[in-house]
């Protein structure tokens, strides 16, 4: 089902920054000799740079979506050379051109959402005999028959559909609805930064077809940036595998490390942990357990008073207060701790999800719902004198295991016993 709440503009904000950069750079007239230089080299350049990128992390998908741009580049690149060179086209430009509008959104749009499933060496083998076929059977009938294909490809098949400002043949744009649809449908189902590039990738090259000849760098620029953007896609991703947790999405350890080393001088951690979870895990089984992290991330990443909140591991979340007091703190803490007890959790099968979350509301309302609640323990500390963050963050699990033997579902700061936190839970409600 689709996860619209995964959808997040960081996804495609890197591919549009280039793509913004590109089309800037694209309508500069006049160039030095420097950026003359770059261009000429620069796809080329990208090519071989994100290209043994991506071969060495084995991802073939964004190997082979470079590989067919940077082939597009170079059949256009031979023409629009001979185009400044000579003041006018070669022979077989139109019909090249054409074949290039019509294969690249297809091929494009293929490799985009053909995923990895099988063994790396077939899953290649597989490709490139794809790429060998339709590149095989186009030079076939170019050499074999120029005039007949170019009539063929230039003609108008719709003429109620056709308006005076398409400038590319009719096919190519069907060519393109169909790949941007299925690429974003493809992101909708599973938004990450790589499916969220190859959208922006797509309308970028849709930009530049019929530029080509008429702004001189448009093709060596934006087939640049467009590889540019598949390989700065498999880098965000690389990080959020390194600093995400895929199953809350939080923040995760790695993340929380690298906050602690940059918090000032006043500061707040928190410790929490999902009470009796393994018992829970036992008697519901594990699908129900990650349901139930799910929501705990859920409710914690919504904390107020400038928390944040990280996957710690298992069960435990970490919450980080940076400038804040433990006064300032610790209602925050109990509002989250309330909102977690009261929330009842459905228990479902996963192929019979909710379609939206007024649909999950008048599901956990129904009568007869099977419906389970959890709560949390959490353990709070403050930053005192000469204290690390890692003596800080030591300090909240203490509090937390204290939590835990006042008899849970509670927030105890460090140095509290359970009479102070009965006052603190009575000034709260």
């Amino acid at each position: 089902m689709p996860r619209s709440s995964a959808v997040r503009l960081s996804h495609f904000l890197p591919s549009l920054l280039l793509l913004v950069a590109g089309l800037a750079a694209a309508y500069v007239k006049d160039l030095n000799v420097f950026f003359t230089s770059l261009f000429n080299v620069l796809p080329t350049l990208v090519l071989l740079l994100g290209g043994a990128y991506c071969a060495v992390y084995r991802r073939q998908r964004e190997l082979f979506l470079m590989v067919t741009v940077y082939i597009a580049y170079f059949l256009l690149d031979t023409q629009t050379d001979f185009y400044r060179d000579n003041g006018k086209v070669r022979e077989d430009a139109a019909v090249v051109f054409h074949l290039v509008c019509l294969l690249l959104p297809l091929l494009f749009g293929l490799f985009a959402a053909w995923q990895e499933r099988t063994h790396l060496f077939q899953d290649m083998v597989a490709r490139f005999a794809v790429l060998l076929v339709f590149g095989s059977v186009a030079l076939a009938l170019e050499q074999s028959f120029p005039q007949a294909l170019l009539l063929w490809l230039s003609e108008i098949r719709w003429p109620a559909l056709h308006g005076a400002w398409m400038s590319l043949i009719q096919l190519s744009y069907p060519m393109f609805a169909a790949a941007f649809l299925l690429l974003a449908w493809q992101y909708w189902r599973n938004p990450r930064p790589l499916h969220a590039a190859q959208l922006v990738g797509l309308l970028g090259l849709f930009w530049m077809l019929p530029k080509t000849f008429i702004l001189p760098f448009t093709l060596n620029i934006m087939c640049s940036q467009v590889m540019l953007m598949i390989a700065a896609a498999v880098a965000h991703e690389a990080y959020q595998m390194a600093f995400r947790d895929e199953l809350t999405g939080l923040p995760g350890r790695r993340a929380l490390n690298e906050r602690m080393q940059r918090l000032g001088r006043n500061y707040v951690l928190a410790m929490s942990d999902v009470d009796h979870f393994k018992k829970f895990n036992d008697t519901h089984g594990h699908d129900v357990g990650d349901q139930v992290l799910r929501l705990v991330a859920s409710k914690l990443s919504k904390i107020g008073g400038g928390g944040r909140a990280y996957r710690y591991g298992g069960e435990e979340f970490a919450l980080v207060f940076a400038g804040k007091t433990i006064d300032e703190c610790m209602p925050h803490l109990e509002v989250i701790r309330q909102s977690i007890e009261t929330y009842a959790i459905q228990l479902r099968n996963p192929d019979n999800r909710p379609q939206d979350d007024q649909q999950g509301r008048q599901r956990r309302s129904g009568a007869g719902a099977s419906s389970v609640s959890v709560t949390v323990s959490i353990g709070v500390a403050e930053r005192l004198e000469q204290r690390t963050p890692e003596e800080v963050l030591k300090s909240a699990d203490q509090a937390l295991y204290n939590a835990k033997g006042a008899g849970r579902n509670c927030v105890i700061a460090f140095g509290q016993n359970r009479r102070g936190a009965v006052r603190m839970e009575a000034a709260a409600g």
